[in-house]
């Protein structure tokens, strides 16, 4: 009998129901709800800035600039101290308290480096003479379509830059994410028979593995594939037989067992009576379940379960929830490996009682695979005195590159050890995964550069307009002396400062808020995405290519309207002056 009491109960607020009904709704309602909100604010916010007079502009511009400095700073240690976890119930409070902490960090990089653009501008003026006429021509007061042009193109390059970045880091941090995941429950470097039937002299193996330089911990592995049978539900599984002893110097499943133990594995006898209380099962929120009373509430005893010491199991979450199987249950697993039986040749079936469940973070791992004792797989596979591989942790994973051959050397002089074993390391284990994974980073980093390039159209409208607002100022210079590469330089440095305007910003306004989900956290509810949290990885060097590249674009964008510029005729912009 089980008792669900994982956590005292609740009382959820109208944010956490209104949260829960968002969450039912289709996931393409939810994205247009989304930017329909998005486009509101942001409409209200340029609506009202654009109504104020132009003398509190300056107020207003401060005032949000110390706010939300002061918002990022408070919110961000409220969010710094907020639980977290799969225990943890999911609250949309906690995700907005996350999600303004970020968000004011954000706004509050933007409006600091909006309000250093006009100091940059005068420097420019104080410097040369290309600089003094382009910084003038960027926030002439005489014409106001041009000075909002010139802000909208930073802004598309902006935008488009922050998305860059958004993708990027999000993608990224879901590879590293999967390469922890993948690095802490599996083998860094596995070495494997070449022929059927596993790894027979594989103490001495061992012995010599262990001795390599850099080799942390090493363990025989039987692996095998079975049917598992409880009293209500089926499901295959992949049986992993380890040593429990030497388990956690390889893998870092011990550590990952939500409820019962890998002690349980040694001593199936434990499992057999277990007292009321003891935790039994996790539900996929986080909720714990109990074993339950021994005694009715008429004083009398329940009817006991099979109490035979039947060997121990570890499960993965997902696998128990399938098998609906909680810690002490019995379960009845089938091997292909056959029984001679009065009927001929039969399946071999086995009895293993549930000695806990562990919850890696990866699906695949979850929902398929089993830990028992290396006997007891050697019996339920029919394996003898063999294993499938010796799984191999090393210390630096920076130096696996050189742990392999040093394997091999090692083995080299044991009888058939050099011909018959293959030792690969975790990347070629799992090389087309992150091959795939690098090449859809890649071909997302093209498809939004071309966001970039679409950007960059508003630099050459806004410098095809300039050319043609300023054709008589443009007419002058060439009249007083100045040659056509002077003029192809001026629109150049105009065009090269609006996209650098624009990546610093975005770039920047990408960064803080990428860190800052890294940080605080997005939290996912676990009963509806995989995934507890979403994984962020922001590399510098990402950020350096991003804003490289889009200076790069930027710049190329203002060739042809600083051409168009440089080959004007003088007489062609003072003939109807």
């Amino acid at each position: 009998m089980t008792l669900p009491a994982s956590r005292a109960p609740v009382e959820k607020t109208w944010l956490d129901q209104l949260g829960e009904l968002f969450r039912e709704l289709p996931i393409g309602v939810q994205i247009g709800l989304n930017l329909g909100l998005v486009l509101l604010l942001l409409s209200l916010v340029v609506y009202g800035w654009f109504r104020l007079p132009a003398r509190w502009r300056k107020t207003v511009r401060a005032f949000l600039t110390v706010g939300s400095g002061v918002a990022a700073v408070w919110l961000g240690i409220v969010a710094l101290g907020l639980p977290e976890g799969r225990s943890v119930r999911f609250s949309v409070t906690h995700q907005l308290i996350r999600a303004g902490a970020t968000l004011s960090a954000t706004v509050f990089t933007i409006l600091l480096l909006s309000a250093a653009v006009p100091l940059i501008l005068s420097v420019l003026e104080r410097g040369s003479f290309r600089s003094f006429v382009a910084a003038r021509h960027l926030r002439a007061k005489k014409s106001g379509f041009l000075t909002v042009i010139s802000g909208l193109s930073i802004l598309g390059v902006g935008l488009s830059s922050f998305k860059l970045c958004a993708v990027i880091s999000v993608m990224g941090g879901f590879g590293a994410d999967l390469k922890e995941k993948i690095l802490n429950n599996d083998a860094h470097v596995r070495i494997e028979s070449t022929q059927s039937g596993g790894i027979e002299d594989y103490r001495a193996m061992l012995d010599r593995v262990r001795e390599v330089p850099g080799v942390r911990g090493a363990m025989p592995v039987i692996t095998g594939e079975v049917m598992a049978s409880s009293s209500t539900s089926t499901a295959g599984m992949l049986v992993r037989g380890i040593d429990p002893t030497v388990v956690s110097s390889v893998v870092d499943i011990p550590k990952k067992v939500e409820v019962g133990d890998f002690k349980y594995l040694e001593d199936p006898y434990a499992l057999r009576d277990l007292p009321p209380g003891t935790p039994i099962g996790v539900s996929k929120g986080g909720e714990v379940y109990y074993q339950g009373p021994r005694d009715n509430d008429s004083g009398s005893s329940f009817a006991r379960a099979d109490q035979e010491a039947y060997p121990g199991v570890i499960l993965g979450s997902e696998l128990a929830e399938n098998l609906h199987a909680f810690v002490g249950d019995v379960l009845t697993l089938i091997s292909p490996m056959g029984d001679l039986g009065p009927m001929g040749i039969m399946p071999k079936t086995r009895r293993f009682r549930v000695a806990g469940i562990f919850h890696s973070g990866l699906y695949e791992y979850d929902v398929a695979h089993a830990y028992m004792t290396l006997e007891a797989a050697a019996d339920l596979l029919d394996m003898g005195f063999k294993v499938s591989s010796i799984d191999v942790r090393v210390e630096d994973l920076g130096k696996v590159d050189a742990v392999g051959p040093r394997i091999k050397r090692a083995l080299a002089d044991l009888p058939g050890a050099s011909e018959a074993t293959l030792v690969r390391d975790w990347r070629e284990m799992n090389k087309n995964l992150f091959t795939a994974l690098e090449l859809e980073k890649l071909a997302s980093f093209v498809v939004l550069s071309i966001a970039i390039a679409v950007a960059s159209f508003c630099i050459i409208c806004t410098l095809l307009l300039m050319v043609t607002e300023k054709s008589k100022e443009i007419a002058i210079l060439k009249a007083m002396g100045s040659s056509d590469g002077t003029v192809l330089r001026l629109f150049l440095t105009e065009g090269v400062l609006i996209g650098s305007v624009g990546t610093v910003i975005g770039v920047a306004a990408g960064y803080v808020a990428m860190k800052g989900l890294a940080v605080f956290g997005v939290w996912l509810d676990p009963e509806v995405y995989y995934v507890e949290r979403l994984p962020v990885n922001v590399e510098t060097v990402d950020y350096l290519i991003i804003g490289a590249s889009a200076l790069f674009i930027t710049t190329l964008a203002t060739l042809y309207p600083a051409l168009a510029a440089s080959r004007l005729l003088p007489v062609e912009g003072i003939r109807h002056e």
